[in-house]
This record gives C-alpha cells, structure tokens and sequence, in this order.
C-alpha cells in the first residue's frame, strides 16, 4: 500500500487529502486550523512509516514546508495553480446536482463550503496525473477550533 498526505496549506486553516495512491482512492479529507498541521502530520507520520508527503507551493507555504522538512526529508514540493478554483468544479464531480438544483447556477451550492481538502485532491492529482476516487469509507472532518 502506497499512500500520500496531499496538503493545500493556508495562512488560517489546511486542507489535507489521505489517499492510497496504487488503489487511486481517497480515504480521508480533512480541513484544519493551520496550526494544527504539524502535530497532524506527525501522527500519521509515526503510524505509517510508508507515507509520502505533498505540498502546495502556494500561500504561506514557505513555513510549513520548512517545518515540515525536519520531519520528512523527501517532502514533495508540487504546483497548485488555480487549485482552489479548480476545487469548485471538481465539487461538482464528485457530488454532481440532481433533479432541480442542475437548473440553478452551481456557484449557489458551495456558498459555505471548505474547499481546501478539494483543493489538496486538485494538487494530488496533478502531481500524480490521475483522478482519484472517495472510498465508500472516507473520513471528512473539519478541525477549525
């Protein structure tokens, strides 16, 4: 099993992808206070000794990569463009509209929701160049507190 921590970090809160890299499945996406990222990873990091790590080189990135080179000395240090931009449309992807809801515009059913982890899947599946898929079993949590 080969898996990967896809990271989209931001100056308030991270969004985190778990996923399983020959499988192409996602297993947990995750949305986190930025200072809690460390302790994270570090967590996974002395459960699975297996385990890539994958960061955006965007907002605040600098820090955490630093931080998180101490940890892991093979960090991945990968493009994330218009990630979050991207992250709407693949929303829609994986939850497309049904019935009604396809007639109004989509922009009105993500008002309110935490992207990031969408956007740490978007810089995943660049690096990798493969769509992934959610296990049935995917754990979504959001840690801003």
């Amino acid at each position: 099993m080969s898996r990967v921590i896809a990271i989209d970090p931001g100056m308030s809160k991270c969004g985190l992808i778990v996923a399983d890299i020959s499988e192409k499945k996602v297993y947990e996406a995750v949305v986190i206070n930025s200072y809690l990222l460390f302790d994270y990873v570090k967590k996974k990091y002395q459960n699975e000794k297996n385990l890539q790590l994958l960061i955006g080189n965007g907002t605040s990135s600098k820090s955490y990569i630093k931080a998180l080179k101490k940890l892991v000395p093979n960090l991945i240090i990968a493009e994330e463009k218009h990630s979050t931009y991207r992250a709407k449309q693949r929303y829609f992807e994986i939850y497309p509209l049904m019935g009604i809801k396809s007639f109004f515009p989509r922009e009105i059913f993500i008002l309110n929701k935490n992207l990031d982890a969408l956007a740490a899947l978007i810089i995943m599946e660049d690096y990798y160049q493969v769509k992934f898929d959610f296990s049935e079993k995917v754990k979504t949590k959001t840690w801003l507190k």
